[in-house]
């Protein structure tokens, strides 16, 4: 029993002297922990602080001052560059506002130059049945433009004044043609019409219009237009109305058009039909020719084929004629007035030939409707002095207007039909030839 107690005595001493040492150094880890984090409480910054942490330390208010000036300059430069963002967005703003303005216009064009065919059925009404046998009946009647009054907002205030219905008589003159012109408006006047307009070509004729009471207009300064207007030729003169007329129709008004060299006898307002694009008075001087004929053309040397069948029908006078404010006449006059400006023509030949011409190979016709006036109400001179004068029953028929385009002197054969038809001086046309010679 005893030697058990010594051999367990040294161990037990040693267990004992392992656990102190532990001991020791647990507790002198936990004191070095204290005492770091009581140091770090106490210096947060620790034991060495550089000059710049010194000099903020000493000096607070000196770090506030600076942060307040680099805030006050970042403010000044702030808001000059807003100044300067404000100023380049409403620069953008500008330009995109035009580019609204002119896409829009590109886009009314586009609308306007559209299938016209597709936009009459849009326009008249949905697509229809045929119906029976002989009741069938195409559509003639194209429909109107939409009115643009920034075409030319002057002249479209002078024709809400002078237009009724949205519908005038217009007339071109210049000085040369004075003393007609005269006569044109004294039997307009006469008639009653109101709503008629003189397009001045040089300021003469303005003038001498405005001292008659005579609805004028002179046009902007232009010097294509204006070199004609002042000293060319009848021919010259009627060659400009095609682009002048251009204006009254893309203000929606339809028009009229004469030429001076006409008489009025009756109000041509109520004699017209409206129903097609353009409705003129004829060259012809009979039914055949003034509203068309089967001409058979013979060539012997075709043997049994020698006859050719031609429709043929005289033109329609450029000189007076209704227009209305429709594609297909807008697009005549352009055909008409680009021609003129690149040819040598005459006016009234290539009006007819870009009306009537079909579509053919290289060439695409105008798809216009056309009427051809009754030859005895809007009378040519040629109808007058030739057949109706020498014919008791004609001689009757008190026309509407009468043009004097087929012959010279024109002044003193106006004259002459005023005192025949208004005055009843039953002898005033004999004096006169039929055709062209004394």
């Amino acid at each position: 029993m005893i030697g058990r107690r010594d051999r367990e005595g040294p161990l037990m001493r040693n267990n004992s002297t392992n656990s102190l040492r532990k001991s020791r150094v647990l507790t002198a880890v936990a004191i070095g922990v204290l005492i770091g984090c009581v140091f770090a409480f106490l210096f947060p910054n620790g034991f060495f602080v550089s000059d710049s942490v010194a000099a903020n330390r000493r000096l607070p208010h000196a770090g506030s001052m600076t942060q307040e000036n680099s805030a006050g300059c970042e403010s000044s430069d702030r808001v000059n560059l807003l100044k300067s963002e404000f100023v380049a967005v409403s620069e953008k703003n500008a330009e995109l506002k035009k580019q609204v303005r002119e896409l829009t216009e590109r886009l009314r064009l586009a609308a306007q130059g559209e299938d016209q065919a597709q936009k009459q059925v849009l326009t008249l009404g949905k697509r229809h049945k045929a119906g029976p046998f002989g009741t069938v009946k195409g559509l003639r009647t194209n429909p109107t433009v939409v009115p643009d009054e920034s075409v030319n907002p002057r002249l479209g205030k002078i024709l809400e004044k002078v237009a009724v219905k949205r519908e005038l008589i217009v007339g071109l003159a210049n000085t040369n043609v004075k003393e007609m012109l005269e006569v044109w408006f004294t039997s307009i006047k006469r008639v009653g019409i109101t709503n008629y307009l003189v397009i001045a070509l040089d300021d003469e004729i303005a003038k001498f219009c405005e001292s008659n009471q005579v609805p004028v207009y002179k046009r902007d300064p232009d010097d294509g237009v204006d070199i004609i207007g002042r000293t060319g030729s009848n021919h010259a003169v009627s060659g400009l109305k095609f682009r002048i007329l251009r204006e009254f129709l893309q203000l929606g008004y339809s028009v009229l058009l004469s030429d001076v060299d006409i008489v009025y006898l009756q109000n041509p307002f109520d004699h017209l039909y409206r129903d097609s694009d353009v409705e003129s008075m004829s060259d012809g001087h009979n039914n055949m020719t003034a509203y068309g004929y089967n001409d058979v053309f013979d060539e012997p040397a075709m043997g049994w084929a020698r006859y050719a069948h031609t429709m043929r029908i005289w033109v329609f006078n450029s000189g007076f004629f209704y227009i209305r404010p429709t594609i297909p006449s807008i697009e005549l006059l352009d055909r008409v007035a680009t021609r003129l400006s690149k040819e040598k023509a005459w006016d009234q030949a290539v009006f007819n030939e870009e009306l009537f011409y079909p579509s053919h190979p290289g060439y695409d016709g105008l798809h216009a409707a056309k009427r051809t006036m009754d030859m005895y109400l809007f009378m040519n001179s040629k109808v007058l002095f030739k057949t109706v004068r020498n014919d008791a029953n004609l001689s009757k028929l008190k026309p509407v207007i009468i043009h004097v385009n087929y012959h010279p002197a024109k002044l003193p054969r106006m004259k002459a039909i005023v005192e025949y038809y208004v005055d009843g001086k039953q002898d005033a046309l004999k004096p006169f030839p039929d055709g062209s010679e004394w």
